[in-house]
């Protein structure tokens, strides 16, 4: 039985250290970062004569992190995602508006993915092993895949104001794969509501980016090959004022007997996926949404994420590993945020 280390999702943050010398009104570029979410976040902004002090501005982002980690974290035992876990009946529990729109948001993605993202899988990833219970040591039988099953579905769960229900007592939600994403779009607000327009959020690999660095450059990020051993850059793209999300399989894993077990879990079959797909960066107006979608596109694989993509006209990137080498395709909306401007499929 052998087990790898926890995926974290890398995207090189190129250039956030610049600081431009010449006169003391120059812009140059301030950052801070700190522990949220069970992960890292870094922040980054231009900053000129309207300083902005660091310190103060890390309070304040740091207090709207804990309050979304409050709200939709499963290792807390007194947040609102917990609670309603733990409410072992069928019914209601009303919860906050930040909650809501979280859970709004992740239903509308699983109509338009046909079911890829769904955040009441969470015990199907706790059965084979990525869940808070721990890692296991053999795979799970069909028999209880088959009995977990039973109890997901988003089509049991449904959101009304805000009151969240559940139609099965032992359903739980699990907004693992779309609570980093809105953290960032959280932050992207209090930088905002401080007049600060140009700036890189990073939260767990996650980001956002707006306006430009100093010198009028654009942020450009570095996406990491998708290599367990290794963080070599893969490709370099310059979002624009977009988010960027990235899921893969590479870091997180175990196997058995020769088979390689991920941490993504397919909400059709209850089982890991078992594609060759093992990246997916997708660029969008909101990093809630691209996360949402990376996650989904994992599951979906190259030919039903491109054709998805192509109909919603959404950026995506999708890497598979072929023969020992890694491929890459490209919809046709993300090929304007290469920096080369070049595909390679």
């Amino acid at each position: 039985m052998l087990y790898r280390a926890p995926k974290t999702v890398w995207l090189a943050l190129i250039g956030l250290a610049i600081v431009l010398s010449g006169c003391t009104q120059a812009p140059r570029v301030e950052s801070v970062s700190g522990h949220t979410m069970g992960t890292t976040y870094h922040v980054s902004w231009v900053d000129g004569p309207d300083h902005h002090d660091p310190l103060l501005l890390q309070g304040e982002i740091d207090l709207r992190l804990g309050q979304v980690n409050r709200s939709m974290s499963t290792w807390k035992r007194s947040s609102e995602v917990s609670r309603f876990n733990r409410m072992s009946r069928v019914g209601g529990m009303e919860i906050s508006a930040e909650f809501a729109t979280v859970l709004l948001e992740a239903k509308r993605l699983t109509e338009m993915t046909g079911g890829a993202l769904d955040v009441t899988v969470g015990p199907l990833v706790n059965l084979w092993g990525f869940g808070p219970d721990g890692r296991i040591e053999h795979a799970p039988d069909e028999a209880e895949i088959a009995r977990i099953k039973g109890v997901v579905g988003d089509d049991k769960l449904s959101v009304k104001g805000r009151w969240l229900f559940k139609s099965e007592s032992e359903l739980e939600v699990d907004l693992s794969a779309i609570a980093k994403g809105y953290g960032v779009d959280v932050v992207a607000e209090v930088l905002e509501s401080r007049g600060i327009h140009n700036y890189l959020v990073e939260v767990g690999g996650e980001l956002r980016v707006k306006g430009l660095k100093p010198g009028d450059q654009p942020w450009r990020i570095a996406i990491e090959q998708p290599d367990p051993m290794g963080r070599d850059v893969f490709n370099v793209i310059e979002p624009g004022n977009k988010a960027v999300a990235t899921s893969g399989d590479y870091r997180n894993f175990f196997e058995e007997d020769g088979e390689q077990f991920s941490h993504i879990i397919d909400p059709a079959t209850g089982r890991p996926v078992n594609h060759h797909v093992v990246s997916a960066t997708v660029i969008t107006d909101t990093c809630m949404t691209a996360d949402g979608l990376a996650t989904a596109m994992m599951v979906m694989g190259v030919d039903k994420g491109l054709a998805l993509a192509k109909e919603n006209a959404l950026a995506v990137m999708l890497i598979e590993r072929s023969e020992g080498q890694f491929k890459v395709h490209y919809s046709p909306a993300f090929e304007q945020y290469l920096e080369s401007k070049e595909t390679q499929s």
